[in-house]
């Protein structure tokens, strides 16, 4: 189980679970709400980093929401300074999947010399990757019509069975195997849809597209990438790569948008290769 405490930061008091030991490294996600279960993504981590895996403004933790703009990735972005400065940390490291590379796109941006190195997978620097038709977010895709469906249920529904039942759907278009899902989630673990910043991550979207600011990051980064990535497809990790001056790649032949899961020998592998990154290093763009 993850060790569960409440920090109090100049920023308000935010709940955080904490795991492993070393390097710290900070992980969360956009929308998502984690418990003492922790979460299949952070898990691998905790073999190599003290992870800290952080409930971000309104999300299971007695901070306040003060404006609907407090959700936003740049503040989420300072709210994360904030926790850092508390914990004592001169530095950390950061992790995010999906949204939460995303977030750490963002926060390599605003914030990079409070980074030691970033991991970001699954992700984007644009909201490009909303029309690309081997996304399920874009009009053009076959599953767009249900993904759709799914979205507002868990946005409207107060019914935890249904929420579960469209969740499982949800992550089963995002599986390369998805008869292999009871093997890959056996574990139970958390890290459920919070629909206030669900909703929010929609609005701001709009206006999301990092791609010049990239340009200027030279933090250390791994990205990695699904081929099969039903959400965010595999050229927008690409993209990402490309654009960074200190990076390396890493790609998943047989996952789609779960590699940490799909290809988890292989994934750690990529972690233990992350561990021995140090500050300030150059790494090959191979």
């Amino acid at each position: 189980m993850w060790q569960q405490t409440f920090v109090g930061t100049d920023r308000g008091k935010f709940e955080i679970f904490t795991r492993g030991d070393g390097e710290p490294l900070c992980l969360t996600h956009l929308y998502s709400e984690f418990n003492e279960l922790g979460a299949y993504f952070a898990d691998e981590f905790t073999n190599s980093f003290k992870v800290i895996l952080v409930n971000l403004r309104g999300v299971g933790s007695p901070c306040r929401v003060e404006g609907m703009d407090s959700l936003s990735m740049e503040q989420s972005v300072y709210d994360l300074e904030a926790l850092r400065k508390a914990l004592g940390y001169k530095k950390w490291a950061f992790a995010g999947h999906s949204t939460g590379g995303m977030l750490g796109l963002k926060y390599a941006i605003l914030a990079p010399e409070f980074l030691t190195k970033i991991m970001v997978g699954g992700a984007a620097a644009s909201n490009k990757y909303m029309e690309h038709p081997g996304s399920m977010y874009c009009p053009q895709s076959p599953l767009n019509k249900r993904m759709k469906e799914i979205l507002t249920t868990l946005r409207a529904s107060k019914d935890r069975d249904e929420r579960i039942k469209v969740n499982v759907e949800w992550s089963n278009m995002s599986l390369y195997f998805p008869e292999k899902r009871d093997v890959y989630f056996k574990k139970p673990s958390s890290g459920k849809v919070v629909s206030e910043r669900l909703d929010y991550s929609y609005n701001e979207l709009p206006n999301y597209d990092l791609t010049s600011d990239l340009l200027n990051v030279d933090v250390p980064t791994f990205v990695y990438c699904g081929i099969h990535d039903a959400q965010c497809p595999y050229e927008f990790s690409e993209e990402i790569h490309s654009l960074l001056k200190n990076s390396r790649f890493f790609k998943y032949q047989y996952s789609n948008h779960f590699p940490f899961i799909e290809e988890k020998e292989e994934f750690n592998l990529m972690v233990r290769k992350f561990k021995d990154v140090c500050a300030n290093e150059w790494l090959s763009k191979g």
